[in-house]
């Protein structure tokens, strides 16, 4: 605890364009290797880039759900170095004329709200990925071009979880507003992070060291840990934290050192001469702004303030913005937030399956809202409910053809149903007198006796109702 860690993020993200930043080159993922290339990307001379207008469509919306300033003017400029993944030999980005800055991003640590700055939001092209295969190295330019946005955070985190939970709460808003598929293992949503050490109570910061293209949250959070525990290693046996980028190496549960870390002159920056200026007037932006969907944290917000949910069930259903557009669809349908709620949690969310911001969930809002009626009316019971619901999975059918095609229905005969709860109670005497004598959770004893008399038939009320009444116990 003699040291304080001082942590701040870059992010890297895909913006969902079908062709790349600067070319008509499309951009879907897992093509043969070079096919999706053409003079532009390639860098060849004398090709000319033009920018593509709905991949900044799509950035100037990042940067407003991130509570950014909007620039006017801001301007391209080429980041020279050399990499066989490069073929341009440099990298058209932003630099000192970002298109947006000044944001931020809250995020719960420890049941706490904390604002994160971001510095800025900027826009750059990728470069193409290089692949070791033993002594050989080939290179794919496929992803070469294609448009991304980079989400520079303030050096505001102060320890691994915290930046893995600003992660999460950042790929979340990327997906809700639909400009990246937060798909870590593509690729698409990619993490640097600049992490350095200082004795606590020093203002001054430490020497930052660069982890890179950390592929999943739980790496982030185990190379982070690893890092300070390094740099305050270094630091305890007299040394000094040289400046660096490193790798993530899983498998040995360390860090290793790539290169010497560049600084901004390093790059050499300077206007690409070939891109004007890009000037965004206030009616394009008030027109994002206009369209922006419902960030995550409001509509949790919504959920449980408006809706009555609870707050582990509105966090739930937000984890996905197709899986919390269906939960709305069937409430509404329905009636019953809660009771939609609970059913989704329960049953529905065990089928779902999600890549990207594509969600396959096996029944339709209707089909659940029309079940969850027949409940309430008291045709089916809540486990003849599930048993409905398996037999709707992967159908259109609709739960009242299910229900009539099995000659399901609920029992709600009183009668009936004292009698079976009269016949338990003889047969189960020790149980019986111990209720009488105060055991009351026995009661749920009976009532999962009388259910499986009735396989799940029988109406739940009328069952307490009737056993109450015949163990004398107060209604």
């Amino acid at each position: 605890m003699r040291y304080e860690a001082v942590i701040g993020l870059e992010v890297h993200a895909q913006l969902l364009t079908r062709t790349k930043a600067f070319c008509a080159c499309p951009t879907t993922y897992g093509a043969p290797p070079n096919t999706q290339v053409c003079p532009v990307c390639l860098g060849l001379p004398g090709a000319l880039p033009v920018l593509n207008g709905e991949a900044v469509r799509l950035a100037v919306r990042t940067a407003l759900a991130l509570s950014c300033t909007i620039r006017r003017h801001s301007r391209f400029a080429r980041k020279n170095y050399f990499y066989p993944d490069l073929p341009k030999g440099y990298q058209i980005s932003q630099y000192d004329e970002p298109f947006s800055d000044g944001g931020h991003l809250e995020i719960e640590v420890d049941g706490k709200t904390r604002k994160i700055g971001i510095t800025r939001v900027h826009m750059e092209e990728d470069a193409g990925k290089s692949q070791h295969l033993g002594r050989t190295s080939v290179v794919d330019l496929n992803r070469s071009g294609v448009p991304l946005v980079e989400i520079v955070g303030e050096p505001d985190l102060r320890g691994a979880a915290e930046a893995a939970e600003y992660l999460r709460t950042l790929r979340d808003v990327l997906v809700f507003v639909g400009v990246n598929d937060g798909n870590l293992e593509e690729g698409s949503f990619r993490c640097d992070a600049n992490v350095s050490v200082r004795p606590v109570g020093e203002a001054k910061l430490g020497t930052r060291v660069e982890l890179k293209n950390i592929n999943s949250f739980r790496f982030v959070e185990k190379a982070i840990d690893h890092e300070i525990v390094r740099q305050a290693g270094v630091l305890d046996a007299g040394g000094r934290v040289v400046q660096e980028t490193r790798g993530w190496n899983e498998d040995e549960g360390k860090s290793f050192s790539m290169r010497s870390k560049e600084e901004a002159q390093d790059y050499r920056y300077f206007p690409d001469p070939d891109l004007p200026p890009l000037v965004l007037d206030e009616s394009f932006v008030h027109e994002v702004r206009a369209r922006m969907p419902e960030l995550p944290r409001a509509k949790r917000q919504r959920f449980a303030g408006e809706m009555g949910l609870s707050a582990y069930a509105a966090q739930v259903l937000t984890g996905h913005p197709r899986v919390a557009a269906f939960f709305e669809e069937a409430a509404a349908l329905h009636g019953n937030p809660t009771r939609v709620a609970n059913f989704v949690q329960s049953e529905v969310l065990r089928d779902v399956h999600t890549r990207g911001l594509v969600a396959e969930i096996p029944v339709s809002a209707a089909q659940v809202a029309s079940l969850l009626k027949l409940v309430d009316r008291g045709t089916i019971s809540g486990k003849q409910a599930k048993e409905v619901y398996g037999k709707l999975v992967g159908t259109d059918r609709s739960p009242e053809d299910v229900v009539a095609s099995v000659g399901m229905q609920q029992v709600t005969d009183a009668g009936a149903i004292e009698a079976i709860c009269a016949r338990l109670i003889e047969s189960s005497p020790k149980q019986a007198a111990d209720l009488r004598a105060g055991k009351t959770n026995l009661l749920g004893f009976f009532v999962g006796q009388v259910m499986k008399e009735t396989k799940g038939s029988a109406n739940p009320q009328l069952v307490n109702e009737a056993l109450k009444k015949l163990l004398g116990l107060p209604g």
